[in-house]
């Protein structure tokens, strides 16, 4: 069951985070944020720190009153905020300096422990951690990562590149310069380790999202900007934590998928995109059509309790039977 809801907006939203059946935290351009505490039937929507100049693309909410506000584009653009009463203040955690980054993405393993990534610029993976809830952020030490290739980073479209599951494994999913790889750690972040995936690869082409239900089996979902309109192999699983991957059943939804996510222990999936959303009952075996509509970013947080997001301050709130 979809039913569209009124968040009080009309900006693009782009992240989506389902802390409970109850509680759901989203972002989007125009600085814009809004929470809801009631599964969405009223929402509270406000611009966050910076006014209407910032793009919100990832937020991560850890209750009713403490989130994680991401904003992403070149240089001091790209910018991390933390706040702990419900929004009234958002205190700034990370500012990107460097004129060459891009954040596109981050995700948190608990209360404390996040990663954040963005596009590389010095040879190496952009990756950032925290180990304070996102008050601060560093760099691991690049001596621990896989090389990174010209040009390679990721796709900001619904802060689904990089994904966390248990209390130490993480992945992170690449794109551009003709990359399309996974990156994982088993360490919280520390350390990390490259897999090569077969998504499609260009300069505007790779993984957009990843989603998984276990440590080990998982999806990997994106696509080419230059073939918007086309019907790709874009679907892909893994039951080896990432390490190889196969090709899923055909997306129903044409051109690139944007963001992704499991219903919670399920082997249920939803996949987004401008051209509308997938459902997978197994895991991406086969993939069926649930909305033509343009959505950029799904989470769940129950099978009673997701919400898709998308351009003109959309939200539908979505609901499977048992």
């Amino acid at each position: 069951m979809l039913i569209h809801q009124a968040p009080g907006t009309t900006a693009l939203l782009q992240a989506v985070s389902a802390v409970s059946d109850s509680v759901v935290w989203i972002s989007g351009h125009k600085g814009t944020w809004t929470r809801s505490t009631d599964g969405g039937l009223t929402w509270y929507v406000s611009q966050g720190p910076g006014g209407d100049s910032l793009q919100f693309r990832d937020i991560h909410g850890f209750d009713a009153d403490r989130a994680v506000l991401m904003s992403a584009g070149t240089g001091i653009a790209s910018r991390i905020y933390w706040t702990s009463d419900a929004g009234a203040n958002w205190t700034l955690g990370f500012l990107m300096e460097d004129e060459r980054g891009f954040l596109d993405c981050m995700d948190f393993w608990d209360d404390l422990h996040g990663v954040a990534y963005g596009d590389s610029f010095d040879g190496v993976p952009y990756i950032l951690r925290t180990q304070d809830g996102g008050h601060t952020w560093e760099r691991p030490d690049a001596r621990a990562l896989p090389g990174a290739s010209q040009g390679e980073g990721g796709f900001a479209s619904s802060g689904t590149c990089v994904r966390t599951y248990g209390e130490r494994r993480g992945w992170i999913g690449t794109g551009a310069g003709g990359s399309a790889r996974v990156l994982r750690t088993d360490d919280q972040g520390v350390t990390w380790n490259a897999y090569q995936t077969p998504m499609v690869k260009g300069d505007v082409a790779g993984l957009f999202s990843l989603t998984f239900r276990s440590r080990d089996v998982g999806l990997a979902l994106g696509g080419d900007l230059d073939r918007e309109d086309e019907a790709t192999d874009n679907a892909f699983r893994t039951t080896d934590g990432g390490a190889t991957w196969e090709a899923g059943g055909p997306l129903q939804l044409s051109g690139p998928v944007y963001g992704a996510a499991y219903v919670p222990g399920t082997r249920m999936a939803v996949a987004v995109g401008p051209a509308g959303a997938d459902f997978t009952p197994s895991d991406g075996e086969r993939w069926i059509s649930i909305s033509s509509e343009d959505h950029w970013a799904v989470d769940f947080s129950s099978a009673e309790a997701g919400w898709m997001v998308g351009p003109g301050g959309r939200v539908t709130k979505v609901a499977f039977s048992r």
